[in-house]
């Protein structure tokens, strides 16, 4: 395919997410497991649909998964008879709460959903589901600006020539617009800076090397790929200028949930003097939790160590720990990077300080 035109911020290299029609419509999601061999897209016309999209990761990233929940509603709903409006409504938003829960962007869009039908309870029920769907729409207009802003912050940290590292998959498959971490890259490339970025595979189910290498190849921005264990190596050879990842949860102190080996490349970045950027919208952030140890962390199927991509890995009757996420300390961590502004060495003080503002 022809490379992506970043002349224009905000355009998106692909196209993630996408609702069809009106009402009755469906959504579209762009199936990441079939990535980088087939472009596949799934036309989610029920709720299971959606939900089994989210839990086996044809749609990741916190904030991919938040506007696909917000539609997810929609497909939930759309058909019920009015007198069966509430209680659909019910059900499909529990169904959807189930899928993942890590991401607090999927809870928070599903709060969004909540509010507006709590605030329509007085309209007919085809204005209801009117309401929903604008709701979902501007909860994916937000995403897309978002995500815009976050670049042209996270741009003034990145210079002219600078190598990047990211870890996992935080551009526009991760999101409804440009990305979180690579909206930083692909505004700076906008800018006129040469950049390039190692994608460390991001195993088990390499998301750095299946996502992130295939969507910055798309955007004609060189990417290499290598292996979560060369980490280390590039950095100590002075390889790397800077690091910039995605968020899942952010605690209040600052404290980040990112998929797992995130901490892992935080801590060998500190040894190297290396920063540590992470980029996030504030729906990431968590103030209900303010210790990263009690964010509660996903487990997953032992298949996806033994078994990747089909081939068997390792052998039978073998224990497996699994976990999709890690905990990144706030000390470890250069500056948050959110649509607002910069957080630089996050701390509680801080991030609440940047939320205060006007």
């Amino acid at each position: 395919m022809e490379p992506v035109d970043l002349s224009t911020v905000g355009k998106s290299p692909v196209m993630t997410i996408a609702w069809k029609g009106e009402l009755p419509g469906e959504l579209v999601l762009l199936d990441q497991t079939k990535l980088p061999a087939e472009e596949v897209y799934l036309d989610c016309r029920t709720v299971e649909d959606v939900f089994g999209a989210i839990r086996r990761l044809s749609v990741r990233g916190a904030p991919a998964i938040g506007v696909a929940a917000a539609y997810g509603v929609l497909v939930g709903i759309q058909h019920a008879k009015d007198a069966e409006l509430g209680s659909a409504f019910d059900a499909t938003v529990a169904r959807l709460a189930e899928s993942r829960p890590t991401a607090v962007n999927l809870f928070w869009a599903l709060d969004r959903m909540k509010r507006t039908f709590e605030a329509t309870a007085g309209d007919e029920p085809s204005r209801r589901k009117r309401r929903l769907l604008e709701e979902a729409q501007t909860i994916h207009e937000e995403d897309r600006r978002m995500c815009a802003d976050i670049g042209r912050h996270g741009a003034e940290l990145l210079a002219d020539g600078h190598r990047v590292l990211t870890h996992c998959n935080a551009g526009a498959l991760a999101t409804g617009g440009l990305g979180t971490a690579l909206s930083v890259v692909y505004t700076a490339a906008r800018q006129g800076k040469k950049l390039s970025v190692y994608a460390d595979e991001t195993r088990p189910l390499l998301q750095g090397a299946r996502l992130t290498a295939w969507e910055l190849s798309r955007a004609d921005i060189p990417v290499t790929v290598i292996c979560d264990g060369m980490v280390g190596t590039v950095m100590r050879q002075g390889r790397v200028d800077a690091v910039i990842v995605g968020a899942d949860r952010i605690t209040a102190r600052g404290d980040v949930a990112n998929k797992i080996g995130t901490y892992t490349v935080s801590v060998v970045a500190a040894r190297h003097g290396v920063p540590f950027y992470v980029a996030a919208p504030v729906s990431t952030f968590d103030f209900d939790i303010v210790n990263g140890d009690d964010v509660p962390i996903e487990e997953r199927s032992a298949e996806e160590i033994t078994e990747g991509f089909g081939s068997r890995t390792a052998p039978y009757g073998v224990s497996t720990y699994n976990p999709a996420f890690d905990i990144t300390p706030a000390e470890n961590i250069t500056a948050i990077i959110t649509e607002r502004g910069v957080i630089e060495n996050p701390s509680e003080e801080k991030v609440r300080s940047h939320f205060s503002r006007d």
